[in-house]
């Protein structure tokens, strides 16, 4: 075997699902959709900012001549029943098990030792260079994982394989060894707009392109006040949003669980709500600490998880939404205000008179607005 084909071997016992080879060549055709998306504030602020970064390779790497993409299929479904206890929010698929960049980086990590190992003298084992990189990198990642022959990039601007549709996570590595390229896969969406008119946030522009400021998932993460027009559409879903994949034609049956590390546990990955609401900081670590779901901290958690209360209606939150409202912390306490707003109609007698007495003594402008939204909910 030649040394291509040695690492697709090895590739499949390092437990990496799907690998290809691209050309280093720049993105370029890329350029200008990256610099519109920015221009128009479509972008999220998560993204390498430096776009000549990301569709050059040589800006960030000497002598690129090839980009080692892989894929790794994750869980689509729970083996155990969501208890219908109390009310619980959700994380997107996406954030189920251990963090996924931790995973790909320890594979990828495994694969480039493997190369090394196979150079055929020290000279050479001493040339070759390598660059893994996640999604936290300059590439865009569908981008390569398209070109190196992974699968196409659907129309919600994720890429979608034959085998595990868009339930996969990308890595990828930079490398000055030169390789026979495989195969692009082409477009293979047709007429289909089904994510499209899914998406409850009209957040996909149609083209494998989206506003990601409008994004779901986007919005989960940010840690201000949630604009009033995304909480309730954000039903109970605490990070990320899984429904443009969902209604996906490529995606249905799909599920897998081929790594033990991406296994979700129903009391994490379907948590109680009420409980969220005051976790220290530690027992936040302890127990979401692994998910890639708790990169942003606890802060946007609380938040979501307020909303989300509000949402499925659960008036016996209340008192725990009212303890909310005395935290330090604006975000939590504009967020139970508005929470208490909804859950409060039927005693407006009880949460009026606390939400006039909070309304005296507030001092932060984005809260008091919130207090008073609250107020003439109330009122009606």
């Amino acid at each position: 075997m030649n040394l291509k084909e040695k690492i697709i071997a090895q590739s499949k016992l390092l437990g990496i699902d799907k690998i290809g080879f691209a050309s280093a060549e720049p993105f370029d055709h890329l350029e200008e959709s990256l610099r519109e998306q920015k221009a128009k504030g479509h972008t999220s602020g998560f993204e390498h900012p430096v776009i000549e970064e990301r569709i050059y390779l040589e800006r960030t790497f000497e002598n690129p001549q090839t980009i080692i993409s892989i894929a790794l299929a994750y869980p689509t479904k729970v083996h155990e029943k969501v208890p219908r206890d109390e009310k619980r929010g959700q994380f997107a698929r996406a954030s189920w098990g251990i963090d996924y960049h931790d995973i790909l980086r320890e594979r990828l990590a495994k694969l480039i030792e493997f190369i090394q190992m196979e150079a055929t003298s020290q000279q050479e084992s001493e040339e070759w260079r390598f660059a893994p990189q996640v999604d936290t990198g300059e590439l865009i990642d569908v981008a390569a994982a398209q070109r190196a022959g992974l699968g196409f990039i659907g129309r919600n601007g994720l890429l979608i394989t034959e085998e595990f549709g868009s339930f996969v996570y990308l890595g990828e590595i930079v490398t000055n060894i030169q390789f026979t390229p495989d195969e692009p896969v082409p477009f293979g969406c047709g007429d289909c707009m089904r994510c499209v008119t899914a998406c409850p946030t009209s957040a996909l522009l149609g083209d494998g392109r989206m506003n990601a400021q409008r994004c779901l998932s986007y919005q989960t993460q940010t840690k201000g006040m949630m604009p009033e027009e995304y909480r309730k559409k954000m039903h109970n879903v605490i990070y990320g949003c899984d429904i443009c994949q969902l209604v996906c034609p490529y995606n249905k049956g799909k599920d897998f669980h081929f790594h033990k590390e991406m296994e979700p546990e129903v009391e994490i990955v379907y948590p109680k709500l009420k409980p969220l609401l005051s976790l220290s900081n530690k027992e936040f670590k302890e127990t979401f600490g692994h998910l890639a779901g708790s990169w942003r901290g606890k802060k946007p958690l609380q938040r979501n998880a307020l909303i989300a209360l509000a949402n499925l209606g659960d008036r016996s939150a209340l008192p725990e939404i009212w303890q909310a409202a005395h935290d330090v912390r604006p975000v939590i306490r504009g967020t139970a205000a508005w929470a208490i707003g909804k859950l409060g109609k039927r005693e407006p007698d009880i949460w009026q008179p606390r939400l006039v007495s909070w309304l005296e003594e507030e001092k932060e402008a984005e809260v008091r607005e919130e207090i008073e939204k609250a107020l003439l909910l109330l009122s009606k």
